[in-house]
């Protein structure tokens, strides 16, 4: 592989005034604090942005920010961690039934997966990106690293707030992603015109069952049906209180199609994605139920 700055001087980046590559995460949102930066570690996004307003590149690979630690509390990742490291990590597979690691999986070629890294997926903000829609259902939370201290809010807040202003001068560092305790099912669902290609809509799912076997909890989230990945939150509340069953499943997953906002374009209409959402999300909960151990 080449080494990033060689890979770089192969884009067409002449623009670029400066080239950065800080040793402490202080230095580092120093620098982006003045503007016009661009953060790169894997650069995989970088290289198709032509984006002419960026004044300087900052590399944060020596930073140390490619940490997957577990704990009694859950997974903390660091944001330079490569979706190969995702992949193959161990806690990451034992976490929700792996479905951030078989997200992970469907994210581009070997070669992709080998730079490509999870802070640059959730912070190049695409709707359709992989490692999104699993860890909203999973609940994460973002550590953003500013001049004014380390701020730490979920996953759904950052993409609430609208694109310039989500990382806001700072620097995403760390994805946490809490245990979840009890009996719960996980799915993870993509489809896209090839295996390594951008999803057309992906899906991921969690649910949690009570001692009395109703749905304690449900979440579903989606991924190139709207501006930002999101969570179908009325689906969800459907399921909430419930039984687990066909009739359920079908009644959520007929919420789902109503819920996304779709657009059409290269890869597919929006009236398609639509209906892809309503399959996507039915076989996602199905899966989660039979994991769950809930008859259907």
């Amino acid at each position: 592989m080449l080494p990033l700055t060689r890979r770089l001087e192969n884009a067409v980046f002449d623009h670029i005034q400066a080239f950065h590559q800080p040793t402490s995460v202080r230095e580092a949102v120093r620098l982006l604090h003045r503007g016009g930066g661009r953060v790169v570690a894997g650069g995989t996004d970088l290289a198709v942005l032509r984006d002419r307003s960026i004044r300087f590149l900052l590399d944060i690979t020596r930073l140390g920010l490619d940490h997957i630690r577990h704990d009694a509390s859950g997974v903390t990742i660091g944001a330079g961690s490569t979706m190969a490291a995702l992949e193959r990590s161990a806690a990451v597979r034992r976490l929700a039934g792996g479905i951030l690691s078989r997200a992970a999986a469907t994210c581009g070629s070997i070669q992709i997966r080998n730079m490509a890294t999870i802070g640059g997926n959730l912070a190049h903000g695409s709707p359709a990106a992989d490692t999104a829609t699993p860890l909203l259902a999973m609940d994460a939370m973002v550590v953003l690293q500013t001049e004014r201290g380390r701020q730490r809010i979920t996953l759904r807040e950052f993409f609430a707030l609208p694109q310039k202003r989500r990382i806001n001068g700072g620097l995403l560092v760390e994805i946490c992603i809490p245990k979840t305790k009890g009996r719960a099912g996980w799915s993870f669902q993509k489809f896209g015109r090839t295996e390594t290609d951008i999803a057309v809509v992906n899906a991921a799912a969690g649910v949690g069952i009570a001692k009395d076997g109703s749905c304690a909890w449900a979440r579903i989230a989606l991924g190139a049906v709207a501006p930002t990945p999101m969570r179908a939150e009325r689906a969800e509340a459907l399921l909430v209180g419930q039984p687990i069953t066909a009739d359920a499943i079908e009644q959520a997953a007929e919420s789902v199609a109503r819920e996304v906002q779709p657009i059409t374009d290269q890869r597919a209409s929006a009236e398609y994605r639509r209906e892809l959402s309503q399959v996507l999300a039915r076989r996602a909960l199905r899966e989660c139920a039979v994991e769950a151990g809930c008859p259907l």
